[in-house]
């Protein structure tokens, strides 16, 4: 395996975080890319800490589900991966089983936490009653299924073919529009993989103490320097109650005048101004 062109994603093979990391694999147009399936996004955050591989691929936010802590938390506080790169898959959702089973054998429905909550409607209508299981991947729950008759998986038809199970119904997300975006990762000093004419800046914001206005002073020196914020999400600092940092993402270059600005002035104001990465957008 050629750990320059390697990228962990999380397995195993046919999860939505697999496929965001072969079309990642084909825009950097990769002679030899190889996958690392890996059990958890904090154990792709290490492989690439680690050099094991070149890139990671990690799930940042849901568009019904909202943001993924862990993948937040590793950016601010464990990790000194840089974002290369986003990608946005659509999420479908299907209703698999054994290929010999059917709607009567299920006693169990498996998924990834997020798979089940994004079926709530689904499972309530068409499977009421049934106990519900956790998997690491919507793709185990795929596997899962093919090894017990009882169960039902959750997961998108990639999972279904890789692992031989029998789809029964597709689509059966409770609301249509479902998307995951997808972050490509990679050690600090990793050289960019793309190029584009929009650009976005992730940062980690942390406070020098909690005070009145310390969010409306971030937000000023952004709106000074005329920069637009497209996404805030507090995170508690893990130091105590009620201590807070900010994830921040901005429209901009970060080595644009005046994006430069505020974040020089930011840096004289907060304890830590942490880039997390800058990457186009289109």
């Amino acid at each position: 395996m050629n750990s320059d062109q390697t990228i962990a994603f999380l397995g195993p093979e046919g999860t939505y975080c697999n496929e965001a990391a072969q079309r990642f694999a084909e825009r950097m147009k990769l002679d030899d890319p190889a996958f690392l399936p890996c059990s958890t996004f904090d154990e792709i955050f290490e492989v690439v800490d680690r050099g094991k591989v070149a890139y990671g691929v990690v799930a940042t936010e849901n568009s019904l589900e909202g943001a993924v802590t862990s993948t937040l938390d590793n950016f601010a506080f464990q990790s000194m991966c840089t974002i290369l790169g986003e990608e946005v898959v659509d999420v479908h959702h299907c209703l698999l089983l054994h290929p010999d089973a059917d709607l009567a054998d299920v006693t169990t429905v498996a998924s990834h936490a997020q798979g089940l909550a994004q079926c709530r409607r689904f499972l309530n209508e068409k499977l009421p009653g049934r106990e519900t299981i956790t998997t690491s991947s919507t793709a185990a729950s795929a596997r899962m299924c093919v090894q017990d008759k009882h169960v039902a998986g959750i997961a998108n038809a990639l999972a279904a073919r890789l692992h031989g199970a029998k789809i029964v119904e597709p689509d059966v997300q409770d609301r249509f529009g479902n998307q995951t975006k997808f972050a490509l990762i990679g050690r600090p000093g990793c050289p960019p993989v793309f190029t584009g004419n929009r650009y976005k800046t992730s940062l980690a914001l942390f406070l020098q103490a909690d005070r009145v206005g310390a969010l409306l002073m971030i937000l000023e020196e952004f709106a000074y320097a005329n920069v637009n914020l497209t996404m805030l999400q507090s995170r508690p600092t893990k130091q105590g109650l009620g201590d807070y940092m900010f994830l921040v993402d901005i429209e901009g270059h970060v080595n644009e005048p005046a994006l430069q600005t505020a974040l020089n002035c930011l840096r004289l104001k907060l304890r830590e101004v942490k880039v997390l990465g800058c990457y186009p957008v289109d």
